[in-house]
């Protein structure tokens, strides 16, 4: 019996398909209304994360997918946090936790942030619930962190109820 041969158009079809099919690159949600954030968080008795990054940040790109992103898709997570991402030189229209209307470049300079990326917890108000993760030395502990900080952050909602 011979051997058939696939037809070319027939192969670049599946490979079109796979490239269509294949998911963009996953993105954390971009801050636009912390004082709703911020709200809905409180609501839920958790706090609300924000990830400071800035554009082509090698180092922010490592943290948003190998951490944030990952644990942004993890039920157990979802159940003790809220994310969103302030980009630092964005022009982006951003309402701030008090309801004021600025850009996210405008919001991280008014917050003192220097170093990308920077990972921060807030409450309803906006008040630091715990001690901001700065920078992005290791992987190795770096979820670790991060999960110090969540942890930090829902106890000091517990402690104002």
């Amino acid at each position: 019996m011979a051997a058939r041969s696939v037809p070319v158009y027939w192969i670049l079809a599946c490979l079109a398909a796979l490239f269509v099919a294949a998911p963009a690159a996953a993105q954390m949600t971009q801050a636009h209304d912390l004082a709703t954030d911020a709200r809905l968080a409180a609501a839920r008795r958790i706090p609300l994360l924000l990830l400071f990054s800035e554009t082509g940040c090698p180092w922010c790109e490592r943290a948003r997918q190998e951490f944030l992103l990952p644990m942004q898709r993890n039920p157990d997570y979802q159940a003790k946090v809220m994310m969103r991402e302030i980009v630092v030189d964005s022009a982006a229209a951003l309402v701030d936790f008090d309801g004021n209307r600025t850009t996210q470049a405008e919001f991280a300079r008014r917050s003192r942030i220097s170093m990308m990326p920077t990972v921060m917890l807030f409450g309803r108000r906006g008040q630091a619930l715990a001690e901001p993760v700065v920078g992005f030395g290791s992987s190795d502990y770096y979820g670790y962190f991060i999960d110090q900080r969540i942890d930090t952050a829902l106890a000091s909602l517990r402690e104002r109820r």
